[in-house]
């Protein structure tokens, strides 16, 4: 099996440094992305995103709660995710490990990096009351980039959201109440890229094969501007980075920033535009 593993990683890589993959796509290509949104009616906003096999869903839940002592006019972000054996062997039930820890992280400081929630008008009594905005992320499949997939569909999902009806005199949500207001967003949607390094090359959208034979990867989420406007940045695993390569990573996100931010734009809007 190890053996198998080696030269699986091996042949990968020879692959790569031809700019080939196994399934046909180029080393800058994403395999077929699809989203639906509002799966539940006990959820605020929620969303199922797949790429290629590997799929994703997202929950949007909202309470009213205190303010953190650090931002007294400001909603609270929580995000947390839960990686489960149905989606891959490598996962187990029981307490959080790393994986399934980083990868709330990493969704939570892209999305709360880029502004894209206004939190401030999520401030109902300053000091006292806010809103509480709790992002749960569930895998379902893992076929390898897994984080991209969940940071789409927590956009999608936060698209999605309704705010629930407060009742001011009461101090109480009336969740039966159908809700009117969208959640506050900006212009700021943040998207995720998660660029891959094997054998001297660079990938986007790994499969898993492609990622157990990766040496590490540089995650990065930007926000449109010009130039582009990079809100959270981090190098996993041991892998060496020089200069060049570097920059070789920022160019390949300010090519396919746009365009696939774009794509994917218009499949949230197109499946809540359907979800209605």
């Amino acid at each position: 099996m190890i053996e198998d593993s080696k030269l699986t990683s091996k042949r990968i890589a020879e692959y790569l440094s031809n700019g080939k993959r196994f399934d046909g796509r180029k080393v800058d290509e994403f395999r077929d992305i699809e989203i639906d949104v509002n799966l539940s009616k006990k959820a605020e906003g929620g969303a199922k995103v797949k790429i290629g096999k590997t799929e994703v869903w997202v929950g949007v839940k909202m309470s009213v709660g205190e303010p953190y002592p650090d931002s007294l006019d400001k909603g609270n972000l929580m995000v947390t995710s839960e990686l489960t054996p149905l989606s891959h062997s490598k996962y187990e039930y029981g307490p959080p490990k790393f994986p399934t820890i980083e990868l709330g992280r990493l969704v939570d400081r892209g999305i709360r990096e880029s502004g894209f929630i206004d939190l401030k008008k999520l401030c109902i009594v300053e000091g006292e009351k806010v809103w509480n905005i709790f992002i749960d992320i569930y895998s379902i499949n893992d076929d390898g980039n897994l984080l991209d997939a969940s940071f789409i569909g927590t956009v999608a999902a936060l698209k999605s959201t309704k705010i629930p009806h407060y009742d001011e005199k009461e101090g109480k949500i009336d969740y039966e109440k159908k809700p009117k207001d969208n959640l506050p967003l900006t212009e700021n949607v943040p998207m995720n890229f998660s660029i891959y390094k094997i054998g001297g090359g660079l990938v986007l959208d790994p499969i898993q094969e492609e990622e157990s034979a990766a040496e590490g990867r540089l995650i990065l989420a930007a926000i449109p501007d010009k130039p582009l406007k990079i809100c959270s940045m981090q190098k996993s695993q041991t892998m060496d980075l020089d200069t060049d390569e570097f920059g070789k990573i920022l160019d390949l996100v300010e090519q396919k920033y746009d365009s696939f931010t774009k794509e994917i734009n218009k499949k949230i809007d197109e499946a809540i535009k359907k979800n209605k």
